[in-house]
């Protein structure tokens, strides 16, 4: 494959948003309430009990409620169930790594993606999500010398591809979350593995924490969110919401994942951009209690009653 410059990204905002059908979520200049979601607690054995668990949490967006494999009836109903009660499905993930070194985790992985997209497309979801993947050979996740590597982007690129290409979805999008060490890790990565990859059905799922790669932009986050929301805006199909803490009592620089409210991220610039943008769901992850999810879910609705952006559940 020709090596794509991973660099190249002036201008790429407006050539590549004719890449993307119609903004077919993102409604800007809207003043409609966010969609609030994340995990729901609780047992469901049906569509109605699964609606009863995001009415108690004040939730109008959901993580996909079924797995890839179940049947196509239930899918149908959990779909339907969730338009007639104004339920956005924000996201299918895939979680894996189809960039390992090991050829047959990078199979597997491929097939989770594959499978993962195609449930998302049918069940209607506003996109399924994974990382791009990462060169470690004993981490999914992690860093590595190669990851960020125009070899590397190359390899995203015709992966991603093959992916979607497999599918072909109609109402989906495959993302890619953002992430400090592999690409996207950036609004401009981002924009050029959108022109990259060249897929209609490729968009960008944005994660303002896993962008605060620097104490600059530890610092200047309400900016880096301002920029990514400009550059991104066309593109973006998801949210995740969590915080950042940078340690001071060490001579390395050292970032903490904390509950929202609890670190610094700009929280009034997260909601003022999506404000533009309603339909566009904003996920809370990564706790480990619903008290917490609870705590978080408030934090962000009083954040947003103070900036005058209604914010659901609240």
């Amino acid at each position: 494959m020709k090596r794509r410059s991973f660099l190249a990204v002036t201008a790429l905002g407006a050539a590549s948003s004719a890449l993307m059908p119609g903004n077919l979520f993102a409604r800007s200049g809207s003043s409609k309430e966010i969609r609030l979601g994340g995990p729901v607690y609780g047992k469901y054995n049906d569509p109605g009990e699964w609606i009863q668990l995001l009415r108690k949490a004040g939730y109008k967006a959901a993580l996909c409620p079924v797995n890839p494999g179940a049947d196509a009836a239930l899918i149908k109903a959990y779909s339907e169930d969730a338009a007639k009660n104004d339920i956005v499905i924000a996201e299918v993930g895939a979680w894996s790594n189809p960039l390992s070194t090991d050829a047959e985790t990078a199979r597997q992985a491929f097939k989770k993606c594959v499978d993962a997209l195609a449930l998302a497309d049918e069940i209607q979801a506003r996109c399924c999500v994974n990382i791009s993947g990462s060169r470690n050979p004993k981490e999914w996740d992690a860093p590595h010398i190669d990851n960020l590597t125009p070899a590397t982007f190359d390899l995203i690129v015709e992966t991603t591809r093959k992916i979607i290409d497999a599918v072909k979805p109609v109402h989906t999008f495959y993302t890619l979350e953002m992430m400090p060490w592999m690409y996207p890790d950036s609004a401009d990565s981002c924009l050029s593995l959108i022109k990259a990859i060249n897929r209609k059905q490729f968009a960008v799922h944005l994660d303002p924490v896993n962008m605060v790669t620097s104490p600059s932009v530890y610092y200047g986050n309400g900016e880096m969110i301002r920029d990514a929301f400009r550059k991104l805006r066309p593109f973006i199909r998801s949210v995740h919401a969590k915080d950042i803490f940078m340690k001071e009592d060490t001579a390395q620089i050292q970032f903490e994942e904390i509950l929202p409210g609890k670190g610094v991220l700009d929280y009034t610039t997260l909601l003022k951009e999506l404000s533009k943008m309603p339909e566009i769901p904003l996920i809370i992850e990564h706790l480990d209690a619903e008290e917490k999810y609870r705590q978080a879910a408030a934090f962000i609705r009083e954040t947003g009653k103070n900036a005058g952006i209604p914010v659901s559940g609240a």
